[in-house]
């Protein structure tokens, strides 16, 4: 069970203790108190965790005074401690906006350190660290007429997200969901997908078992959905499924109607003319180095032997999040400077932009 909470009110005079109280302010000690009261490092506590197929389950989570809500879609940043090290990951929001609690599917990876710890070790009364919900694979304003959702495996996770914020809808698009699992017994959210059909008129799926039928493919997606062409399309899943669907809208000109969730890297570009890197310090190790503009914070700390967290290599994106202390970084794909205290960034993509401390 969760117990509701309510965090104290910041008063106008917390200003002054917050002087009296340097280094520490009024937000840390309330974080001492319950992780829940933090607005500065904002944390959830697992109210449930319940089987969802074999090797996943779904976490329900009570977010506490920092939470600033989400899209349908979107996945949300977590932090969770194994032996004493913080670890964090993403994962997509299955619950819809503006519930007090917030759902995340998780799927074991085999070779994984953190999923498993979710998904098998996480109980009732867990506390995880929550970064902002970020990305952009969401529903429009004004929904579209007509919309094709196409996933394989855990790519169905953000979709289930956007069917449970449709099934709240006055008047929903005409939907056909197509999902792909190697088998029945390994179909995620498979009885309620059953019952979302049968209980909404708008909503049809259609379910794929590659072990039996293969694994999607044009001829499949457009025999299953003749009126592919006219529908806004999301697709989630494996790469080649990605490329798939890439190369059939593509084949008509259709690219802008297709919005696809693909875990990848995007390549870095190097820094403009004139950009300085600087003195990045890795508050826990003890570590100090000085890194150039156009090199990420992730292949710095590789060198200065600071052990950095990251999942790029093996698939798995988002393993190199890292709270920023103080200091700026510049991402290597846009160019963008971003800075905050404790905010969360990718260190494979984010260089040093002037002096910088990481959590690590």
């Amino acid at each position: 069970m969760v117990h509701s909470f309510r965090a104290p009110p910041i008063l106008p005079w917390a200003w002054l203790v917050n002087r009296l109280t340097s280094p520490l302010t009024v937000d840390d000690y309330l974080g001492m108190l319950d992780p829940l009261w933090s607005a500065r490092h904002p944390a959830g506590r697992v109210g449930a965790v319940r089987p969802e197929g074999p090797g996943a389950a779904t976490l329900t989570i009570r977010p506490g005074r920092g939470w600033t809500g989400h899209r349908a879609g979107q996945y949300l940043p977590v932090g969770v401690e194994i032996d004493g090290v913080r670890h964090w990951r993403t994962y997509s929001i299955t619950s819809p906006p503006g519930d007090s609690d917030v759902t995340l599917a998780v799927k074991a990876h085999p070779d994984g350190r953190v999923s498993p710890h979710m998904v098998h070790r996480t109980v009732p009364g867990t506390v995880l660290r929550l970064g902002p919900a970020q990305g952009e694979f969401t529903l429009p304003e004004p929904l579209p007429d007509r919309i094709l959702f196409i996933t394989a495996g855990s790519g169905i996770t953000p979709v289930m997200g956007m069917l449970r914020t449709l099934a709240r809808c006055r008047t929903a698009p005409d939907t056909l969901l197509l999902h792909s699992a190697p088998t029945p017994a390994e179909c995620l959210f498979r009885d309620e997908l059953a019952t979302l059909e049968q209980e909404l008129p708008w909503l049809r799926i259609h379910l794929n078992h590659t072990r039996y039928d293969g694994r999607l493919t044009s001829d499949r997606i457009a025999g299953v959905c003749p009126d592919w062409r006219d529908r806004d399309a999301w697709v989630c899943g494996p790469a080649g499924l990605l490329d798939t669907a890439e190369r059939q809208w593509a084949s008509v000109g259709l690219e802008g109607r297709l919005r696809v969730e693909r875990f990848h890297l995007t390549p870095v570009q190097p820094p403009g003319e004139g950009a300085v890197g600087g003195r990045v310090r890795f508050a826990r190790s003890g570590v100090e180095t000085d890194a150039a503009a156009g090199t990420p914070l992730l292949a710095v700390g590789e060198a200065a032997g600071v052990p950095m967290p990251y999942g790029c290599r093996r698939g798995l994106c988002f393993g190199c999040l890292v709270p920023l202390v103080e200091g700026r970084v510049r991402d290597l794909r846009s160019g963008e400077l971003r800075h905050g205290q404790s905010e969360l960034i990718q260190t494979c993509v984010n260089a040093a932009a002037g002096s910088l401390t990481l959590d690590l």
